[in-house]
């Protein structure tokens, strides 16, 4: 084989999204006498902006798609190249680029983020919604819609269902509640009054009594009607990119063809049998759908037996890490979920070769308080940790795993309600001794605490509670608060005061 001509870098971070652009950031101000390369297939990055820290590991900010030019200017010791991984060779330390470059590095750290999980892959009515170029193509086809089929119950489809306006929208989950990966049902049933348009006002706070059992409480009433009026808004043109960002349909209007009422109905506990064209449709018998006189581009068919036809499907069913390009040659060790494991230090099993983000799997002794999840928020925090790990290794320092990996935390908005989840929130892994606290405030707030032995150990919180700075510390300090019992939600007792 003819040898390539290889320009060799100190360091090589592998995607523009928001895990490899905060790995250079950190590389290229802690080692600024270091070449670094930031290699990316799109003309643009994702960049970490008006950044807050709320607390000892509550983190707030915005994501936004700048030139990465911009990032060049900023650290002269970087250079960017525009172009796809065709594939990595861990052996010589080098990458190959889509367009036939050969790069070689020191310490490479692959942030290549997840591809969707897409419900049918070569179906022009399935679109998933991914990066900028999905959304605007979402914004495109939804103008035209007089209704859509949702299937999904992860954020995207939270968003969705509650942001889309002027459009039938039937809602397809797998589980018994919306919003699991984040919610239990009490906490669903809170929010699902929000999709109507008169929200409900604001009710004494209700308080249940501390049990160790949560059984999912009686479904709501699946359909929900409103009419609503445009919020109106303007189109943001964008390239293509990576991952969107958290709150990324501001600044797009999501409406439908119908000029005033939107309907959601929820499908629950059922997944996708069949999807098939209007003409496939005409000629066969399967299940039943609403408008039998009307033809849709797409009908699907689903596991409870219904079959609806729809403008187009929208598929928001997660993501699955995007490791493939590197482990085609190599010998990764592989998480089951299908993420190049990564140790304490972010290091894969390959000598040199890190990741983080969405692609690796955090395959350490976690932390009892702490578990990864595909978020915004662990992307930028491991992206940091993998930095700063690289560019000790480099110089044989010792470092020590990041406070962040001690407690999970995150804070986002659903149904235009501020979530914050602490710690073990669903009671994730946690023996059946557990129990749980839970205060309601019917439109107002909703607040679940989860104890184990008297400990707290988890907590959702959704709503302005101002109680997410009290709740970690109470979780990272693992205080006794058995002493307390329901007093510790009790909505005439400042909480905050009571352990500052």
């Amino acid at each position: 084989m003819e040898e390539k001509e290889v320009k060799t870098f100190q360091f090589v971070v592998v995607g523009g999204g928001i895990a490899g652009v905060t790995c250079v950031e950190q590389l290229s101000s802690q080692t600024p006498c270091a070449d670094v390369a930031l290699i990316t297939a799109g003309p643009h990055i994702k960049a970490v902006t008006n950044y807050r820290q709320m607390s000892r590991t509550l983190e707030e900010f915005d994501v936004e798609e700048q030139p990465s030019s911009i990032l060049q200017e900023k650290f002269p010791n970087l250079s960017v190249i525009h172009s796809a991984v065709r594939s990595l060779d861990t052996k010589s330390h080098r990458v190959q680029t889509a367009d036939g470059r050969y790069f070689g590095y020191n310490k490479l750290c692959i942030c290549s983020g997840g591809r969707p999980k897409l419900l049918s892959q070569d179906n022009p009515h399935v679109l998933g919604i991914r990066d900028t170029d999905s959304a605007q193509e979402f914004q495109k086809r939804l103008s035209n819609a007089r209704r859509i089929v949702v299937v999904g119950n992860g954020g995207i489809a939270l968003e969705l269902v509650y942001e889309v306006e002027g459009c039938d929208v039937i809602w397809a989950v797998k589980d018994k509640s919306i919003g699991n990966t984040f919610f239990d049902a009490g906490a669903a049933q809170f929010l699902i009054p929000s999709l109507e348009a008169d929200k409900p006002a604001a009710a004494a706070p209700c308080k249940r009594l501390r049990y160790t059992t949560e059984e999912p409480t009686p479904e709501a009433a699946q359909t929900f009607t409103a009419d609503r009026h445009s919020r109106g808004g303007s189109s943001a043109s964008t390239e293509s990119g990576s991952a969107l960002g958290p709150d990324w349909h501001q600044g797009i209007i999501l409406k439908g063809s119908e000029q005033v009422t939107r309907r959601v109905s929820v499908e629950y506990q059922c997944e996708v049998e069949n999807i098939f064209t209007s003409k496939d449709h005409l000629t066969s018998s399967q299940g039943t759908h609403r408008h039998e006189n009307e033809s849709w581009p797409v009908y699907i068919q689903l596991t409870n037996g219904k079959t609806f036809g729809c403008d187009f499907i929208v598929s928001a069913t997660g993501v699955v890490p995007n490791s493939e390009p590197f482990i085609n040659g190599n010998t990764f060790a592989v998480a089951e979920d299908g993420g190049l494991c990564v140790d304490d230090h972010m290091l894969t099993s390959e000598p040199d070769v890190y990741a983080a983000g969405d692609v690796c799997t955090a395959c350490w002794e976690h932390s009892p308080l702490w578990q990864q999840m595909r978020l915004w928020t662990q992307a930028r925090q491991m992206g940091w940790y993998a930095g700063r790990c690289m560019a000790a290794h480099a110089s044989t320092q010792p470092i020590e795993l990041d406070f962040c990996f001690e407690l999970f935390s995150h804070v986002t908005r659903f149904f235009n309600y501020k979530v914050v989840l602490l710690g073990k929130f669903n009671g994730q892994g946690l023996e059946r001794d557990h129990e749980l606290l839970v205060r309601c405030t019917k439109g107002h707030e909703y607040v679940k605490v989860i104890l184990s032995r008297g400990r707290m150990v988890g907590a959702v919180l959704i709503g302005e509670t101002d109680l997410e700075e009290t709740f970690e510390n109470l979780i990272l300090n693992q205080m006794d608060l058995t002493p307390y019992g329901e007093d510790l939600l009790n909505p005439n007792i400042d909480i905050e005061d009571y352990f500052d």
